[in-house]
């Protein structure tokens, strides 16, 4: 018998591509009166392209951001008709690349303007752009001053097609922090500027923090892809990569044997053990190592939380499966590490970092499935 991709692979990576669609219809839906755009950048936050933005074009989504043009390029010849917004800007002496694929670079500053207003003479028309301002993350985008001399040089505002004009909240997963109505409130100020122009300012979280945020088009990213937009609520958004790991080996062990390198976890008390083919080369933090005896980290398997022991190396992790009943695991058995069970912002806690992170550096040794394609490739 032929092998299938998960037979020969110790770690399993599942898109739910039906979750994904019902997230972006619960955010259009709670942004109101705002068309709903989505964020792909970084390979769709590590879940693919291709098939993510198949998807998300037909659940309705018009609108992407990509952070680089390189992204740019691969998104347009998926989606010939959307909107492209790169979110990093005009790279110096790229116009050219950007006008032929039809790609709005978010301008972050006035040299940036004035080059692309004067590519677009040069090109016979007057190219689409969002202008990015700055409204208190200081990371890309104009500065106020900037922006206002901008304004007042009508040689390179007459060479522009504004389309959107666009910020970026810095504090919007904390509904209570006032930087959101700081940044809000010079958000009206810059909109006031260029009236009757289209404005972006909320991100997943934003979404979530009401009027005066949503604005003409919301961009949520990590929120499509099961991220929590919210703190201290429950998540309203459908898990969507499902990241498993096959258990090798089971193990007995007594008081005082160790497990994994380093001997950093001992057992304190006669016990089982599973071996995954899952590690740090599959997307499975290191920082999930633990030396605890009963987690923090944890994995689902056979209808029950187990804990992470020692630590996870390269191709393979430790679980404690002895609470399990008798016959429960098995060679072969699956064990999530991310997924339904285990929310992906719940581990990212446990590893010590943020939900982004572990999605973005998922390996590539996983074998890959896509659930809810259509039966002509499509997503």
């Amino acid at each position: 018998m032929t092998p299938t991709p998960e037979d020969l692979a110790g770690a399993v990576l599942t898109i739910d591509l039906v979750a994904l669609k019902e997230n972006w219809r619960t955010l259009n839906a709670r942004a109101g009166t705002a068309a709903c755009g989505a964020a792909v950048k970084g390979n769709a936050y590590g879940l693919g392209i291709a098939p993510v933005a198949r998807c998300l074009w037909e659940a309705g989504c018009r609108s992407y951001f990509v952070a680089r043009p390189k992204e740019g390029e691969e998104l347009r010849a998926i989606l010939p008709d959307a909107t492209i917004y790169v979110l990093d800007g005009l790279f110096a002496g790229q116009a050219e690349f950007y006008a032929k694929l039809n790609l709005c670079p978010a301008l972050i500053s006035f040299t940036e303007a004035q080059e692309w207003a004067s590519f677009g003479r040069a090109y016979g028309r007057k190219l689409p752009c969002a202008l990015h301002v700055d409204t208190g993350i200081n990371r890309l985008g104009f500065s106020m001053a900037e922006f206002a001399a901008l304004l007042g040089d009508r040689f390179t505002m007459e060479g522009l097609n504004v389309t959107l004009l666009m910020s970026h909240l810095a504090c919007a997963d904390d509904a209570g922090h006032p930087m959101n109505r700081r940044q809000a409130e010079a958000f009206q100020a810059v909109r006031a500027q260029l009236p009757g122009v289209p404005g972006s300012l909320a991100n997943s979280s934003g979404i979530f923090l009401g009027e005066g945020f949503t604005h003409d088009l919301v961009r949520p990213g990590i929120a499509l892809y099961g991220g929590n937009p919210t703190q201290k609520v429950a998540n309203p958004m459908h898990a969507v990569a499902i990241l498993e790991g096959s258990v090798m080996q089971l193990r007995d062990i007594g008081p005082g044997d160790s497990v994994g390198y380093g001997a950093t976890w001992e057992a304190q008390r006669p016990g089982r053990i599973a071996i995954l083919g899952a590690g740090y080369k599959d997307g499975v933090p290191r920082a999930l190592s633990s030396r605890a005896q009963e987690g923090p980290a944890q994995v689902f398997i056979s209808g029950k939380r187990c804990p992470v022991i020692g630590r996870v190396s390269m191709d393979m992790m430790a679980i404690d499966v002895t609470g399990l009943p008798p016959g429960a695991v098995a060679r072969g058995t699956r064990a999530e590490i991310l997924g339904r069970n285990i929310a992906i912002d719940e581990a990212a806690s446990w590893a010590g970092t943020i939900s982004y992170e572990l999605l973005t550096r998922l390996g590539s040794r996983y074998a890959l499935f896509y659930t809810g394609l259509e039966s002509d490739g499509s997503a």
